[in-house]
């Protein structure tokens, strides 16, 4: 097998999965399309990046492999792929982090003065 052809297998993967887990697609039809499958086992199925990269890459990787061996071995590194873009492509939607600041505390023992 041809780096070229694993390269087109992990993108294209990447890009099925990504289209019917989390885009509209055109007129909305996917989005259409996860509504009606609502929480059935098929639109569960779509709610999951993960699982759905699984069913997703087990025909590329019957296309792409050579034989018995390379397409068992292709199934879970072409879905392995695809998640590990999906989570370096994803943005997050969270505030980022506070930054707690703090003065280091001084030597010298200060007086504190205090009104009365």
């Amino acid at each position: 097998m041809r780096f070229y052809w694993l390269l087109l297998g992990i993108l294209g993967v990447w890009r099925i999965t990504h289209l019917l887990h989390a885009e509209d697609g055109p007129w909305k039809l996917l989005y259409k399309l996860r509504a009606i499958l609502g929480r059935t086992l098929l639109g569960q199925l779509f709610d999951c990046f993960y699982c759905l990269s699984l069913w997703i890459s087990a025909p590329c990787a019957w296309l792409i492999g050579e034989g018995w061996k390379d397409r068992l071995l292709l199934w879970p590194a072409l879905s392995g792929a695809a998640i590990l873009l999906e989570r370096v492509s994803a943005t997050s939607d969270s505030a980022p982090p506070a930054i707690y600041f703090e003065e280091p505390e001084k030597q010298e023992k200060e007086e504190h003065n205090v009104l009365r």
